[in-house]
């Protein structure tokens, strides 16, 4: 068996995982079918990167970073977003999704040994946004 000691060593290493929900929304000052309501199963992709194993092998552990993921996901669920802060000021589209998840993740994921580099935000299969700080 190879030990830990054995493998490469000083390189990065990036996470990534998914949640899924489902939510109406409209954009305001948007010439087009979309100032209309209408809704998306939104997809969000988080990626976390670090560069330092933990005892066991990993950066961080896949559903410790999709918990918290959920519980942002679950705020959103089946809502008209223009009626959720921060969506109730802001426009919210992909670009503002992808960036409101990053922030509400950025606590906890932004230690010493890793942090969330991206977050895509897919509202169709054919059309993503990713936010990188």
């Amino acid at each position: 068996m190879t030990t830990q000691s054995q493998l490469p060593s000083g390189g990065s290493y990036t996470l990534t995982t998914e949640v899924e929900f489902a939510a109406a929304h409209r954009l305001h000052g948007y010439d087009g079918n979309c100032a209309r309501l209408h809704g998306h199963n939104w997809r969000v992709v988080i990626e976390v990167t670090g560069n330092r194993l933990d005892s066991v092998g990993m950066v961080v552990d896949f559903k410790v970073i999709r918990r918290e993921a959920r519980e942002i996901a679950k705020r959103l669920d089946h809502a008209y977003l223009n009626e959720i802060a921060p969506f109730d000021a802001a426009n919210p589209t992909a670009e503002n999704l992808a960036a409101y998840f990053h922030q509400e993740l950025a606590g906890p994921f932004n230690t010493a040994d890793y942090h969330i580099s991206a977050v895509t935000v897919w509202e169709n299969a054919r059309s993503a946004v990713t936010y990188r700080p």
